[in-house]
C-alpha cells in the first residue's frame, strides 16, 4: 500500500511543478495579449499549485502507520485535502465568474490573436496531465488525486471555452471585444459543476457512506470460501482515504472451541486482506450459526 502513496505523491509533485510553469505562461500571454479568460486561467493553475501541495501533503499524512493517539490510522487526511482542494475549486469558479461579470460590464480592447497558439499549447499540456494523474488516482484509488486529476481537466475546459472566446472576438472584430469574458463565465459554471460532485464524494466517505458492492463483495466472497465459515451475518466496509477498514460478523459452528473460533477468525482475516490488498484493518466478531444448533 505503501507504493501506492508514494505514486499518489509524485502525481502531486508533478502537478505542482506543470501548474507553476503554465500558470506563469498564461499570466505574461493574458497581460501581453490583453485577454482575461487567459489570466483567468492563470489564477485557477496559480491555485492548483496550492491545491496539489494540499494533495501532497494529505497523502503523506494518510501513508502513516496506526499509532496509540490515532489506533485507526491517518486514512482520513487524504480524504480531507480531496474535500479542500474541491472547496478551493468552488471558489477558483466563483472568483472567475465575478471577475467576468466585472469585464463584460467594463469596456475594454479585444484580445489579441496570438494568445490562440497559447491556448492551444494549453489545453493540450492540461488534457494530457489530467488523464495521466486521473489514471495514478484511479489505480491507488484516491480522491485527492482524482480532484487534483480534475483541476487539470478544468484548467483545460477554461481555456478551450477562452479559445473560442477569443476566437469568436478576433473574428467578428469591434464590438465583441467582451467575447472571452463571456466564455470565462461558461467555464465557471462547468468548474463549479465539477467542484461539487468532487465535494459530495468526499463529504460522503468523511462520513463513512459504503463504497459500494465492488469492493464489499470481494471481500464477502473471500470470507465466505474459509473453510469452517458457515455463514456472513453483517458485513460493514468504510474508506479511509485509499484504505478501507472492515467489520464483519462471521458465524460458524457453535460447538467449536474459542481456541478454534479464534483461530478462524484469524484465517478470515487473512483471507480478506489477500482478496483486497488496500484492506488496512479488519475486525472479525465470531458468532454460533444457528442452522447448526440443536
Amino acid at each position: 500500500m505503501q507504493g501506492d502513496f508514494d505514486r499518489g505523491v509524485r502525481s502531486a509533485q508533478l502537478s505542482m511543478i506543470s501548474n507553476a510553469v503554465l500558470a506563469l505562461v498564461k499570466l505574461l500571454a493574458g497581460v501581453i495579449g490583453n485577454s482575461y479568460a487567459l489570466i483567468a486561467d492563470a489564477v485557477e493553475s496559480s491555485a492548483d499549485i496550492f491545491s496539489s501541495l494540499i494533495v501532497w501533503g494529505g497523502l503523506r499524512i494518510a501513508s502513516r502507520d496506526p499509532d496509540d493517539d490515532y489506533p485507526f490510522g491517518y486514512g482520513k487526511a487524504e480524504t480531507v485535502a480531496s474535500a479542500t482542494v474541491s472547496l478551493m475549486l468552488l471558489g477558483a469558479a466563483i472568483g472567475i465568474a465575478v471577475e467576468a461579470v466585472r469585464e463584460i460590464r467594463t469596456p475594454h480592447h479585444g484580445p489579441a490573436s496570438w494568445t490562440l497558439i497559447v491556448l492551444v499549447l494549453v489545453v493540450i499540456a492540461k488534457t494530457m496531465l489530467g488523464r495521466t494523474i486521473g489514471a495514478v488516482g484511479n489505480e491507488v484509488g484516491s480522491t485527492a488525486v482524482k480532484a487534483d486529476a480534475w483541476h487539470h481537466f478544468s484548467d483545460a475546459i477554461t481555456s478551450a471555452a477562452a479559445f473560442i472566446g477569443i476566437s469568436v472576438a478576433v473574428w467578428k472584430g469591434k464590438g465583441w471585444e467582451a467575447a472571452d469574458d463571456w466564455a470565462a463565465l461558461v467555464a465557471s459554471a462547468v468548474i463549479l459543476y465539477n467542484g461539487v460532485s468532487m465535494l459530495r464524494t468526499s463529504l460522503r466517505d468523511l462520513m463513512d457512506r459504503h463504497p459500494g458492492e465492488d469492493i464489499a463483495l470481494p471481500v464477502r466472497r473471500a470470507a465466505e470460501a474459509v473453510p469452517g465459515v458457515a455463514a456472513i451475518e453483517k458485513l460493514h466496509v468504510r474508506r479511509a482515504g485509499i484504505a478501507f477498514h472492515i467489520e464483519i460478523h462471521v458465524q460458524a459452528n457453535p460447538a467449536m472451541s474459542l481456541a478454534a473460533a479464534h483461530a478462524l477468525g484469524g484465517t478470515v482475516k487473512s483471507a480478506i486482506r489477500t482478496a483486497q490488498p488496500r484492506v488496512r484493518g479488519v475486525l472479525v466478531h465470531m458468532e454460533p450459526y444457528s442452522g447448526l444448533m440443536t
